[in-house]
């Protein structure tokens, strides 16, 4: 079961004007699942991306980086889940190529103006004949208000959909996004094993949409981690339909420019935090809070630290406040010159550790009250400096081996 994260209405989902979804079922993997989804785009639609920084990184990563860099405009998208088409080498490659050639003739458009994803079990042949099959029913199914179906569409281990919408007033008109996402396991920051869409209708210079994926990314699915391991095909992509009535947003440190970013960073970090109420196996959802360093690269450091520590994931699932694991875990991040004497310790408003000890009035009943909850925040403060930064994760349960271990059957 997911941690306090809600099946998303469909109803409640935004519709993005120049966005149409279409999703069926296509027997990639396994039969009577959703498992083809496309997006179609219409001319106009500025888009842009943020992928994996794993070395080893699926083909579908690789077409998509090539077909952003070659300038032409993108104005569709293939998703397939049950086959991530990683670790395929040079027959991978002409798959994808394949995806995009097929869906790039039903359309008739370009085979560089499509971007192609893969999510699924690794080092297999994409069943690209399914996909093509399957295409013309995904186009036919495309309307604007199929984001919920496509929520469902790009899942995996996930055991609930992830969307959410937003709306928010630039220059007097307002303005719509609306995104989904996918993953469950094997999710560490530079991005996780996940796929995002965020889209918005929001009129902003093409120009400006890099910067801004990057800076959404590294402050929403780059702050999540469940198990550590950095996957080979996550993407985020954000696309702006340029639909919207209102001026152009020309900057993002205009008053308009911010308040769009602002807006469509709060989707992004409520779909990574779905990430993680919906990893495999957990039970309690933990917000790792670091305070007072010299810098925000440092406070990372001790936060991830925390959060990929297997002794202080598996203490939260137990609800056994062994707190040493979390100073140990400070202690390990890397900050050669940390002074031990300068740290607290807090689980929620308990205050665990003061100066680098335990703390005289701690009571061991009330770090266990804390940790028998379902949602924890865990904050360090290194007396450093006035930096802070923040990463959110999960507890490491029997569910998560069990999972893992039977991915592939």
């Amino acid at each position: 079961m997911p941690v306090n994260l809600p099946v998303p209405v469909a109803a409640d989902l935004h519709a993005i004007a120049g966005v149409r979804i279409g999703v069926t079922e296509a027997g990639v993997r396994k039969t009577q699942r959703k498992d083809l989804t496309v997006f179609l785009l219409d001319e106009g639609t500025a888009v842009a991306g943020v992928f994996t920084q794993n070395r080893f990184c699926a083909a579908p990563v690789q077409i998509c980086r090539e077909h952003l860099a070659g300038g032409s405009a993108i104005r569709a998208m293939v998703i397939n889940t049950g086959n991530a088409n990683a670790g395929t080498g040079a027959d991978g490659l002409a798959r994808a190529r394949q995806t995009c050639g097929a869906l790039a003739e039903e359309l008739a458009l370009a085979p560089g103006q499509i971007l192609p994803f893969s999510t699924g079990v690794i080092m297999e042949p994409l069943p690209v004949e399914r996909i093509v099959a399957g295409l013309p029913a995904a186009i036919s199914d495309a309307s604007p208000a199929h984001w919920g179906r496509a929520a469902e569409g790009i899942m995996t281990t996930d055991t609930v959909p992830k969307a959410c919408s937003a709306q928010v007033q630039i220059g007097g008109v307002t303005v719509s996004i609306t995104g989904i996402s996918k993953g469950a396991g094997m999710i560490r920051p530079n991005m996780a094993t996940m796929l995002g869409f965020m889209a918005t209708d929001a009129r902003i210079a093409p120009a400006l949409l890099q910067q801004l994926a990057k800076e959404l990314a590294d402050q929403s699915f780059n702050r999540i981690t469940i198990d550590g391991d950095t996957s080979t095909n996550d993407s985020f992509i954000v696309m702006a339909t340029q639909r919207a009535a209102h001026a152009p947003i020309t900057s993002l440190d205009s008053t308009e420019g911010q308040a769009l970013k602002a807006a469509l960073l709060a989707v992004a970090q409520q779909l990574a935090q779905a990430i993680v109420r919906d990893g495999e196996g957990a039970t309690k959802f933990i917000t790792v809070r670091v305070e007072g360093g010299k810098s925000s690269e440092e406070c990372r450091k001790v936060a991830y630290a925390i959060a990929h520590s297997p002794l202080v994931k598996t203490a939260f699932f137990a609800s056994d406040p062994n707190l040493g694991r979390i100073l140990a875990a400070v202690g390990y991040a890397g900050i050669d010159d940390l002074d031990q004497t300068g740290i607290d310790l807090y689980l929620d408003d308990v205050a665990v550790a003061l100066q680098g000890g335990r703390n005289p009035d701690y009571r061991e009943e009330d770090g266990q009250r804390v940790m028998q909850q379902s949602e924890i925040t865990v904050r360090v403060l290194l007396g450093r400096g006035t930096a802070q930064d923040t990463v959110w994760t999960c507890d490491l349960s029997h569910e998560y081996v069990t999972i893992n271990a039977d991915y592939r059957s």
